[in-house]
């Protein structure tokens, strides 16, 4: 898996612990990286950290966006994971330039596959597609 794949899957998990627990996200990523056996690369944990803190610095106005597209769906019956997905991706296309939005979306696709189910890849796709979308010049 590439290092920044693997960071985005982390940085998911982390998000996902913060949203339950409600932990703060340094705490979060502490206790994360606690649980290897073997630490991750520092690459990967670096890009990590900063997709956390990102995300949990700019939760509000991602999930303005997010519930902005999602006609009919309110962003706390989401399911948790789908929720913190469109968060990730959502962070990276509004204030991520060095990753192309194209990038963005795939990456969140491919968590949703692998963590939620096809409708809701094709959930994560549409919403953030319509973020890019409002963000091209």
């Amino acid at each position: 898996m590439r290092k920044r794949s693997q960071a985005r899957e982390f940085a998911l998990q982390i998000l996902y612990q913060i949203d339950i627990t409600r932990q703060e996200a340094d705490d979060a990523c502490g206790s994360f990286w606690l649980s290897f056996d073997q630490q991750p690369d520092c690459e990967v944990q670096e890009f990590t950290r900063q997709l956390v803190k990102g995300v949990m610095e700019c939760r509000h106005e991602i999930d303005a966006k997010i519930a902005q597209y999602a006609k009919n769906w309110e962003l706390e019956r989401m399911a948790v994971v789908d929720r913190n997905i469109l968060r990730l991706g959502g962070f990276e296309i509004i204030h991520r330039s060095d990753i192309p939005p194209k990038v963005s979306i795939n990456e969140a696709v491919e968590l949703a596959k692998k963590y939620s189910d096809i409708q809701a890849a094709k959930f994560v796709n549409g919403i953030l597609d319509k973020i890019k979308t409002e963000r091209a010049p």
